[in-house]
């Protein structure tokens, strides 16, 4: 395995993870990423049922708890701050929609980055553009105009992969919008939270506060149903005048959240979509996380899918490097299926379509916090989140 070289595209979550063990099995491994450095913030993601213990087993778990958001729960308000509902993180073993591990994209990304670079070859602002498949291997073109021969190219490089355009065809043929988009920034902590995430409902949107470093930043959202809308995934003013168009009128902190956001430097948009493909490997190029599966935001598991799937693909590779990428397939198949259909589901129910159904989902998220329907909830969630036997690989 020195001697196998393997490039991976994308240094956001997936990518790092699977840099980690690629190297722990003795490959060589260059990660590309086409940003000039560490993108920071970012959402909040879990790590929820067997993603844990991928965690535990790269020995990183408590590195990660230690940069958690340490969210205890949040309150749903009403547009004049009066609360409507709580939910803990405690509510549901761990697993529920306030996650154990929850923790900022980016600083997911610096403990992923720390435990690899000594080993791994990173490679900021350069992208791969063309990809020359042969039998033993890949010719990669870069952007910056090298050309290296690897063999086997991974695309880890999320909802809008450019291995896959180039791989397997236009996104289209596989992005699945799910009807509503999330836009995330960093905003001062105006609400003085501690552990504590604050949520307003309106019909068909939402927004939301979460406490994070301390408390002395937080990190807002804007949630929206919406029909698929054209723009530039890349063109962050456009994104941004969106969003104020989507939350035109929006009561509570909605207003001060909009001014904010004109200056946010870590801001981030995007649609609530789902990747569904037949295959995620054409011969030596694979793919893996967002770019292979994406499950869509609304269904909590992207960051999980990506730590599991990283364990699992490099563990067949180092099996048989041949047969890996198929063998991964068979593995991750089932699990991600049932996450997908998750993400569908919540998808339906993301969003309140009139004033008498909010008041509905209110009322509903109080039941949910008592024992017998509790119990049966996390039940439920435990099938998808922990829907997988992990296979013991070597190291």
């Amino acid at each position: 395995m020195a001697d196998t070289k393997i490039l991976v595209s994308g240094a956001s979550v997936a990518g790092p993870a699977l840099a980690f063990w690629l190297t722990r099995y003795g490959f060589q491994v260059t990660v590309v990423e086409r940003a000039p450095s560490l993108r920071p913030g970012g959402q909040a993601v879990d790590l929820r049922g067997t993603a844990r213990e991928v965690a535990r087993r790269m020995g990183l778990d408590e590195r990660i708890r230690a940069a958690c958001t340490h969210t205890e729960g949040e309150t749903l308000v009403d547009r004049k701050n009066r609360p409507k509902a709580t939910l803990r993180a405690d509510d549901f073993g761990g697993d529920g929609p306030i996650a154990e591990i929850e923790i900022l994209r980016g600083d997911l990304t610096d403990v992923l980055y720390e435990a690899t670079k000594e080993k791994a070859e990173y490679v900021f602002d350069d992208r791969i553009t063309a990809l020359d498949e042969r039998a033993d291997g890949v010719d990669v073109t870069f952007a910056s105009g090298t050309r290296k021969t690897f063999d086997v190219v991974i695309g880890a490089d999320g909802l809008h992969s450019g291995v896959r355009a180039l791989a397997f065809g236009e996104e289209s043929r596989f992005v699945r919008h799910l009807g509503s988009y999330l836009a995330f920034f960093t905003v001062p902590n105006r609400l003085g939270l501690r552990n504590w995430a604050v949520g307003f409902e309106d019909v068909g949107r939402s927004a939301g506060i979460r406490a994070i470093r301390d408390g002395d930043e937080a990190m807002a959202y804007f949630g929206f149903a919406s029909e698929k809308v054209d723009y530039d995934h890349r063109d962050v003013e456009a994104q941004k005048a969106l969003v104020r168009g989507f939350a035109a009128g929006m009561e509570w902190e909605a207003p001060w959240l909009l001014e904010r956001m004109a200056e946010a430097p870590d801001f981030y948009f995007d649609s609530c979509a789902q990747v569904v493909m037949e295959s995620w490997s054409r011969g030596r190029i694979g793919l893996l996380g967002d770019a292979a599966f994406c499950p869509s935001p609304l269904s909590g598991q992207g960051t999980s899918l990506a730590f599991v799937g990283a364990y699992v693909l490099a563990g067949e590779l180092a099996a048989d490097l041949d047969t890996g990428l198929k063998r991964y397939e068979t593995v991750m198949r089932e699990f991600v299926e049932k996450t997908q259909e998750m993400g569908r589901d919540n998808a339906e129910a993301i969003f309140a379509k009139s004033r008498t159904a909010l008041r509905t989902r209110y009322l509903m998220m109080r039941v949910m916090r008592l024992k017998p329907i509790a119990a049966l909830a996390s039940r439920k969630t435990r099938d998808v989140v922990s829907g997988i036997d992990l296979p013991d690989y070597r190291v």
